[in-house]
C-alpha cells in the first residue's frame, strides 16, 4: 500500500474512531503533501512523500526543544504526541551500530581521510539511510571516524 493511501486509510479510522487530535495530525501532514502535489503539478511518490513525513518531524522535534526551553509542559506533551503519531510512517529507524557500519563503509568507498572530504561522505552517505536515521546523527557518527 502506497504512503498516500495509508494516509488516507488512517485519516478515514480516525474519522471513525472520532479522534480528533490523531485526525488533526493526519491531516496536516497530507496538507503538506497535497501543497508540495501542487507546487509540482503531479502525485507525489513515496519517497516524496517520505522526504515530507520526515520533515514535519524535524519542525515538530524543533519546536518540542523550543518548548522544553520554555517550561510550556502543556504544549510538550502536544507535539510529542503528534511525533508519535507521524513516526508511525517512517521506515523502521537505523540503529547506532547500523549507522555506524554504514557510515564505516561509505567512508572506504569515498576514500574520505579528514574532514575536509566530510561534504564528500555525507553526500554519498544520505542517500544511503533517508528516511532511516536522523541527519544529526549521521552527521556525529561521520565526525567520529573522520580525523
Amino acid at each position: 500500500m502506497s504512503l498516500s493511501l495509508r494516509l488516507d486509510d488512517d485519516m478515514k479510522q480516525a474519522m471513525r474512531d472520532k479522534d480528533k487530535f490523531r485526525l488533526t495530525t493526519i491531516r496536516m501532514v497530507r496538507a503538506a503533501v497535497k501543497n508540495q502535489e501542487i507546487d509540482l503539478k503531479r502525485p507525489l511518490e513515496d519517497g516524496e512523500i517520505l522526504d515530507i513525513v520526515s520533515r514535519e518531524i524535524k519542525q515538530r522535534k524543533d519546536s518540542l526543544q523550543e518548548f522544553q526551553k520554555a517550561g510550556r509542559d502543556d504544549l510538550v506533551k502536544d507535539v510529542a504526541a503528534e511525533i508519535d503519531i507521524i513516526s508511525v510512517y517512517l521506515p523502521a529507524q537505523l540503529t547506532e551500530e547500523e549507522i555506524k557500519a554504514i557510515v564505516e563503509q561509505t567512508i572506504q568507498e569515498t576514500g574520505a581521510s579528514s574532514k575536509a572530504d566530510m561534504g564528500k561522505v555525507m553526500s554519498a552517505l544520505m542517500p544511503k539511510v533517508k528516511g532511516r536515521a536522523d541527519g544529526k546523527l549521521v552527521n556525529q557518527a561521520v565526525q567520529q571516524f573522520l580525523p
